[in-house]
């Protein structure tokens, strides 16, 4: 029963058979296999179909593998089977393909990431030295920096919403394009898909989240500078903003929690489980905060207009 657990990865057997001591892990098959040559072995298709990508599917083996080599015998890892191959040995073997499937997948995910950052740092970056009302002649600062609003109804102006916006977009899609490069750039050896690249993919695409919600907000608040008075047309675009971005949340969050839920513990048999709301707090809070920020100008926005309305 320990062998079939580990062969085809039921982890919550495997736990619970781990309950009653390690040592009922430390059988040797006929062919001289151990726990750790079967954990090695590429499990059946229908399990990875499971799983989405090549990159989580290869991490997922990658996480098992670990985590069993953690509850045998140190030996078990030099041991030979009848054929002459370690356990590592009969993982790279098995798994040859599953890796150039995950580089590629990974890489794809990458460029086309930095291709969609780099774009935001031009047009942000441009953005920033041709600000709404252009620049007043004789200070050349720009002409709607001081302006004025009530402040019983929105304490910070329009304008400084896109200035803020701006800058924000700017650095979280500058961050996102290093660490896409880093990504990029990487060896791409087994470990690296067991926490390195998985987190790696986690920032690269929170930051671009981050960046292109912050840069519909300084859209947004453009609109408002440029239309003042207007606002038939600008409430129905500040409400279309709002939706893209919880569009744009529901793409890209199933993603992250995906490689959250799947970015490994320790010890695999020590793991809990967690909510989606669980993981997104523990791995990124600074996501959930910079949403909810962003939601909070949108709201405050959309009721400041409908008031100068009233």
């Amino acid at each position: 029963m320990v062998a079939y657990a580990i062969a085809h990865r039921q982890e919550e057997v495997a736990k619970y058979l781990y309950k009653y001591g390690a040592d009922i892990f430390y059988d040797i098959d006929e062919d001289g296999n151990n726990n750790l040559h079967l954990a090695a072995k590429l499990t059946l298709r229908f399990q990875l179909d499971r799983i989405s990508d090549a990159a989580s599917q290869l991490q997922s083996e990658v996480r098992w593998f670990k985590s069993v080599e953690e509850i045998v015998p140190q030996f078990f890892n030099e041991q030979k089977n009848k054929d002459g191959e370690t356990p590592y040995q009969v993982f790279v073997k098995e798994h040859k393909n599953m890796l150039k499937e995950a580089e590629e997948w990974m890489k794809k995910t990458a460029e086309s990431s930095t291709v969609i950052g780099a774009l935001i740092i031009t047009i942000m970056f441009a953005a920033a030295f041709t600000v709404p009302g252009g620049n007043d002649q004789n200070t050349g600062f720009p002409i709607f920096l001081n302006t004025t609003e009530p402040a019983e109804s929105f304490t910070v102006t329009p304008f400084k919403v896109f200035i803020i916006s701006d800058a924000i977009s700017l650095f979280t899609a500058a961050s996102s394009v290093l660490i896409f490069l880093g990504i990029l750039s990487a060896r791409y050896a087994y470990e690296d898909f067991l926490m390195s690249l998985p987190m790696k993919l986690i920032f690269g695409l929170s930051f671009l989240f981050i960046s292109i919600a912050t840069m519909t907000v300084a859209f947004c608040a453009t609109l408002y500078v440029m239309l003042r008075g207007q606002q038939k047309e600008v409430i129905p675009i500040t409400v279309l903003a709002g939706i893209l971005i919880t569009c744009l949340a529901l793409v890209q969050l199933p993603l992250l929690l995906k490689n959250m839920a799947l970015t490994p513990r320790p010890n695999i048999f020590d793991r809990k489980t967690a909510t989606a709301q669980e993981l997104l707090a523990s791995n990124i809070p600074i996501l959930s905060f910079v949403v909810d920020v962003v939601i909070e100008i949108k709201d405050r926005l959309i009721s400041y207009l409908r008031s100068r309305k009233g």
